[in-house]
């Protein structure tokens, strides 16, 4: 892993000469299993021959409820650092650009509970100095194995008002990251995110219902992203930053189209529903240079036709990304020419 860490960041000219576009066709790869020393490079090989340019390695660390301070990286749910930085080598030897995106999740929480309400009973200073003690040896691990991007925070909605104490965070990143740094808004909350000026992109999710309990096709899909595309399109203008989709994905359900974020339904398994969705999403993302790219969620999961989870593995849908991979994907605009 040494060799491979001192290794400079791959440019963009770098990607051109190989025929591919500076857009970002990426898969996040969750870093989940129990064992913290798991090996994960036969699913970063797995990213590379569906066609993907880019791997978002997603790191978890737990606090034991949306009231607490006591973030930490959890025996048997986080991966060492020693993980993180041999799968971020081996993203960066399979030819492919690598990108770091911790992310806090509760140890225990209500049914409606998520990161999204954490409220810490014993104040923000102590959750942030918790958070940046997760958040910083990340920052450093991702300059010293050549990431591309960090993402600095992933939907932490309740939290995103405290402007000052997350513009601090950022300038402690810059100090130990040398690359493009952006945060995950929430598909609904982006918006109300008053630090953007302070990135060098605008990140949020895109879990945008596109229907009903029955999936909408074809056309139906297509005027279903109109909205949605408009949204994006007005936020990347407002903020003058090009805009990156962190995540995108649906499980292999009935229904995913209402909900694409649920994925503690007990609906049956539909693997054409899933596919359906991803095809409908790149047929309206290929038609815009709104954004400059997109990471599909998430890779790491056994897979195959009885599994209802978000992973394409084993899954009709993993050939459709192969194929919207190989699309021609639209350069993104140039947002500081606009007027």
């Amino acid at each position: 892993v040494g060799a491979a860490l001192a290794a400079p960041r791959q440019s963009e000219e770098t990607f051109a000469k190989r025929g591919d576009a500076p857009f970002v066709r990426g898969v996040a790869l969750g870093l989940f299993a129990t064992d913290p020393e798991w090996d994960y490079g036969a699913l970063v090989e797995e990213i590379r021959a569906r066609g993907a340019t880019d791997v978002l390695v997603v790191v978890n660390a737990y606090q034991t409820t949306r009231f607490a301070s006591d973030i930490t990286l959890r025996p048997g749910r986080s991966p060492s650092e020693a993980t993180v930085a041999r799968t971020l080598a081996q993203v960066r030897a399979n030819g492919m650009r690598a990108a770091l995106m911790p992310v806090v999740r509760l140890e225990r929480r209500a049914p409606h509970e998520w990161r999204g309400m954490i409220t810490p009973a014993d104040g923000l200073d102590a959750w942030f100095a918790s958070y940046r003690r997760f958040v910083m040896p990340l920052a450093r691990l991702a300059e010293q194995a050549g990431a591309e991007r960090l993402v600095i925070g992933s939907e932490l909605s309740s939290l995103e008002r405290y402007e000052d104490r997350w513009r601090g965070l950022i300038i402690d990143a810059r100090e130990r990251f040398s690359g493009t740094l952006t945060y995950s808004a929430n598909w609904d909350h982006a918006n109300a995110v008053d630090f953007w000026d302070a990135l060098d992109e605008v990140g949020l999710t895109a879990y945008f219902p596109v229907g009903g309990s029955e999936s909408p096709t074809g056309r139906a899909l297509a005027d279903a992203w109109r909205t949605p595309l408009e949204q994006i399109d007005g936020l990347r203008r407002r903020t003058g930053k090009p805009v990156l989709i962190t995540e995108v994905g649906y499980t292999s359900q009935r229904g995913a189209a209402a909900q694409p974020w649920e994925h503690t339904s007990s609906a049956e398994v539909d693997l054409q529903v899933q596919r359906d969705l991803y095809r409908g999403f790149c047929d309206a993302f290929s038609e815009t240079p709104s954004v400059s790219g997109f990471y599909v969620w998430n890779w790491f999961g056994f897979g195959g036709p009885r599994d209802a989870g978000f992973t394409p593995r084993g899954k009709p849908a993993a050939g459709e990304l192969a194929r919207c991979f190989a699309r021609r994907w639209p350069a993104p605009v140039h947002v500081g020419n606009e007027s």
